[in-house]
């Protein structure tokens, strides 16, 4: 075995190049195949927001002005897709902290819901309807505050219980789920919660003339990198693949096993919940059933973008290239016109393929040494 820091790993290999090559392919037959749609034209305005553009016809009626373009390849679906993807990317980042330490984290959508929910009900409190409206930024930092906590807590109560009762974290964060799950729901009893301060809403949706919205862009971006330069630069990084490489030979090499186990949980844990900050501010609200379904999304990225379930293996790049190969998926099952039905199914499918790739890469390397 390699020495417990664990061998440097270069930040851009193989696996993310073949991932780039996928994402290139998807998208080329999306658009080939998506065929066209009829948008109203945008232009920006005075205030640098998108605006509808009209025309004068031939009776002196003012009409709306169309164009035709490829149902993939527009502005509007591409803001859309980046849009999408950046909040399962960023939780993709932490997981893959999680899968390369040999855990799993099936909690994750069920954190994003309750901490969406506590930051919901703090930015209520200082919304135009709250008894705090006129302390707008004080609202902002506390509801930030409130929501990356929350999700923080959950993530260190899973790190805590899989490291101090020695259970298994797939049983662990199965229970957390419903758990954080039915908080939330208790909580909000089932209703809608929002009427936020406009700052922090200004701050979210803060984008460019086409819609797109830069802050969850941005915060994606940050993300993937941040989780690189960690895994990749640092010892604490390194940790955590030779754990999830050789748990038995890090304990006797004298690593901290439980404290590098229970940090990867509170990444997750941080992650989902700027993931639900930033959902907040882009939609105004929350409920109890946000998140529903995010992890198998969440999981799947991870997968697909190289990291191994049996853990000692993966990317934080990778993670963000398999949260856009998934999201290009979804978008590609409406624009094709398949039977939304079938997304699930599809995404399933592509996560088996991606073990069984991997399982078959392992074989193959095995086989090659020997």
């Amino acid at each position: 075995m390699s020495s417990p820091a664990g061998p440097r790993r270069s930040p851009f290999r193989l696996q993310e190049t073949g991932l780039i090559f996928v994402i290139l392919i998807l998208g080329a037959l999306i658009a080939g195949f998506g065929g066209k749609v009829r948008q109203p034209r945008l232009e920006a305005g005075p205030d640098g927001n998108p605006q509808r553009v009209f025309t004068t016809n031939a009776d002196g009626e003012r009409v709306a002005v169309f164009e035709e373009k490829n149902k993939f390849l527009n502005a509007r679906n591409l803001s859309q897709l980046a849009k999408d993807t950046s909040f399962i990317a960023i939780m993709a980042v932490g997981a893959t902290f999680v899968i390369i330490s040999g855990g799993i984290d099936l909690s994750v959508g069920a954190i994003f819901a309750l901490a969406s929910v506590i930051g919901a009900i703090t930015f209520r409190h200082f919304g135009p309807e709250g008894p705090a409206a006129g302390s707008q930024m004080a609202g902002v930092l506390a509801g930030s505050a409130a929501c990356l906590g929350t999700a923080t807590l959950c993530g260190l109560a899973n790190g805590l219980m899989i490291t101090g009762l020695q259970v298994h974290p797939f049983i662990i964060t199965l229970g957390t789920m419903a758990i954080y799950r039915g908080i939330a729901f208790i909580i909000t009893n089932g209703q809608s919660i929002g009427a936020f301060p406009e700052a922090f809403r200004n701050i979210v949706l803060w984008g460019s003339s086409t819609g797109l919205s830069l802050v969850p862009l941005f915060t994606m971006l940050l993300a993937g990198v941040a989780g690189t330069v960690y895994l990749v630069r640092l010892a604490a990084g390194r940790r955590i693949y030779a754990i999830g490489g050789n748990e038995l030979a890090s304990r006797y090499s004298g690593l901290r096993v439980e404290r590098v186990k229970l940090s990867v949980y509170v990444y997750s844990g941080l992650t989902a919940g700027i993931a639900a900050l930033l959902s907040l501010g882009y939609y105004g609200a929350a409920t109890s059933g946000d998140g529903q379904g995010y992890e198998l999304n969440v999981i799947a990225a991870a997968v697909v973008g190289g990291a191994s379930l049996s853990g000692g293996k993966g990317t934080a790049l990778g993670a963000l290239l398999g949260a856009l190969i998934i999201q290009m998926i979804s978008a590609g099952i409406v624009i094709l016109d398949i039977n939304q039905n079938y997304s699930q199914i599809i995404v399933g499918a592509v996560v088996i393929i991606a073990v069984l790739l991997e399982r078959l890469n392992q074989m193959l390397a095995r086989k090659k040494k020997g």
